[in-house]
């Protein structure tokens, strides 16, 4: 076995690889080291104040980085077809994780909800881990939809379900709305009836609204998110503060490592609200360098969407894309107040050890795809006989 494999900074096969699949790997590492650096600025004041070591939470994430880049490379190097036929298994197998979350005394709960468990000495939220899983299971079923039996079909449309729903319980609306939005836009890429897609739509809708209605925090939000300045000090506090970190940073920022909001003033700065400080250290500037690398990694990913025949690994790539740009899309409208605060990190940012192996793992599928798509090459029937006259006319054929 070759252990170079196993680690993507030394991994020399790359070379040999498409071109979009070259810049998607690249374009993740640069993604990757400007988001450890800045989870270095965001949480070493806290960490000093917390753990009496600012380094600590840098260190963990390094940690979790490696354990990610492992995933990443065996999904770089491994057949897409294997990769999809586990898929099933994986995520029926943390959708049982989820559910247990909500026994009583089996998950543990922070800041009221309840998403992570204890595997021996390692935390996990199995609702970060089911992302790629979904995204895969979503493709398998959606791009062979025509194909499929009525009965496998109802059978997998009850398993999203209850993901949503097992997500939900947690209580975690942001991740439940983003799984939601993840299987409707692969089901839309897939060509399924705009019946079904509009009715899944507004069953989407009227479950968050459910939500809602049956949890006074999340109307709390909704509520300070339309005036956060009407409770600065109270349900609004997060979002003023990120947008007073957003507005200080200017055109160019204050400079790396001299934000005042992180000082003890934004609250989770180095998870939910990372951008706030990126945007204040950075600015407006740094900000738009942002926009463009998500924009450069979105267009690479519809390129190999574009170039893919099989219909499975094409919507495996469209999925990555909504899960990748969409997410951090969804985390800078939250902290530039132009969404609802919710929950969801920012991909290879926040500090976590499911959300950075759940990124991981999918960017190593798009380039997987990538790979497979660009590197496949259709032989002719015409093009195969006259190789077929060249070897008989060759001296060692005589």
């Amino acid at each position: 076995m070759n252990l170079r494999l196993f680690i993507p900074f030394f991994d020399t096969s790359a070379q040999g690889w498409a071109s979009e699949a070259r810049w998607l790997r690249w374009l993740t590492f640069l993604w990757l080291l400007i988001g450890l650096a800045v989870l270095f600025s965001a949480s070493y004041a806290i960490a000093d104040a917390d753990r009496n070591d600012g380094l600590y939470y840098f260190k963990v994430q390094i940690i979790w980085i490696l354990v990610g880049l492992v995933g990443f490379n065996l999904v770089v190097h491994s057949p897409l077809r294997y990769i999809v036929g586990i898929a099933d298994w994986f995520l029926v197998i943390i959708l049982g994780l989820i559910l247990i979350t909500a026994i009583p005394g089996a998950g543990t709960s922070v800041n009221g909800a309840t998403r992570w468990l204890f595997l021996g000495s390692f935390q996990i939220q199995p609702s970060e881990l089911i992302k790629p899983f979904l995204v895969l299971q979503s493709a398998r079923i959606f791009g062979q939809w025509e194909r499929l039996k009525r009965g496998t079909r109802v059978l997998w449309l009850g398993i999203f379900g209850l993901v949503l729903v097992g997500i939900l319980l947690q209580p975690n609306l942001s991740t439940a709305a983003l799984c939601g939005m993840l299987l409707w836009f692969v089901a839309l890429a897939a060509g399924l009836p705009y019946t079904y897609m509009s009715g899944t739509a507004l069953a989407g809708i009227g479950l968050a609204v459910i939500s809602v209605s049956f949890r006074s925090y999340q109307r709390r939000r909704i509520l300070s998110f339309l005036n956060p300045w009407a409770d600065a000090t109270g349900d609004g506090y997060q979002l003023v503060q990120s947008l007073l970190a957003v507005g200080s940073g200017g055109h160019w920022g204050t400079g790396f490592g001299l934000s005042q909001q992180k000082l003890f003033y934004l609250p989770i700065q180095y998870t939910d609200f990372i951008f706030s400080v990126f945007a204040e250290e950075f600015g407006f500037i740094g900000c738009l360098a942002l926009m463009l690398m998500l924009l450069a990694y979105s267009t690479l990913a519809l390129r190999v969407a574009m170039k893919t025949q099989n219909p499975v690994y094409r919507l495996v790539a469209i999925g990555v894309m909504v899960l990748m740009v969409g997410q951090s899309l969804l985390n800078i409208g939250v902290a530039t107040g132009a969404l609802p605060t919710t929950g969801l990190p920012l991909p290879l940012f926040s500090y976590g050890g499911s959300s950075m192996i759940s990124s991981l793992v999918s960017a190593g599928l798009l380039i997987r795809v990538a790979r497979e798509s660009n590197e496949a090459k259709v032989v002719r029937l015409d093009d195969r006989r006259q190789q077929g006259k060249g070897r008989s006319l060759s001296p060692k054929a005589t």
